[in-house]
């Protein structure tokens, strides 16, 4: 991707860019998520949807949705520095915030050629994809990432968390 193409743009900017990208055959692939602690499985997954394609648009949770997906305690980390992280690795082309619980909306208004989700929606057992007839409907495919065992931020939170408290009863 050209140096001078930024790694956040606005959603009017992104549209564009998938204007210039569809013309030139370049294929664009889109993976979501909260990545409030950013782990090795994140790092992995986006490696993984990068290797599927030649642009990378990752899609960030908003604060508020994370809140209510997550809770009142979430997100640890605020929108603008998970963006700014996930914006400064190699793998990642262009990141942009959404502010829906599922993204829907925003797969149908970028149609990125592959959209990427994780091993624990693979059929024939995994989690419902809400957004598979948006994908369906403009041409696109779903893509499943392998999962990394035993690691997501849930976990590590709770571990903080645990930590925390056998720390402050010594």
């Amino acid at each position: 991707m050209p140096d001078s193409v930024k790694k956040t743009p606005t959603w009017a900017e992104l549209e564009d860019l998938r204007r210039e990208w569809r013309k030139a055959g370049r294929r664009v692939v889109w993976t979501n998520g909260c990545f409030d602690l950013l782990h090795i499985g994140h790092i992995r997954n986006l490696q993984a949807a990068k290797a599927l394609g030649d642009i990378l648009v990752v899609g960030v949770n908003s604060d508020a949705s994370i809140r209510q997906l997550k809770g009142p305690d979430r997100p640890i980390v605020p929108q603008a520095e998970r963006v700014e992280i996930l914006a400064a690795l190699a793998c990642v082309d262009c990141v942009v915030v959404f502010e829906e619980l599922t993204p829907e909306a925003v797969l149908a208004r970028l149609q990125p050629d592959i959209h990427c989700k994780g091993a624990d929606y693979a059929p024939p057992h995994g989690k419902p994809i809400p957004e598979a007839k948006v994908v369906a409907a403009y041409g696109g495919r779903i893509e499943f990432l392998p999962l990394v065992e035993a690691k997501s931020t849930t976990t590590l939170v709770q571990q903080i968390r645990s930590a925390s408290r056998l720390g402050t009863q010594e």
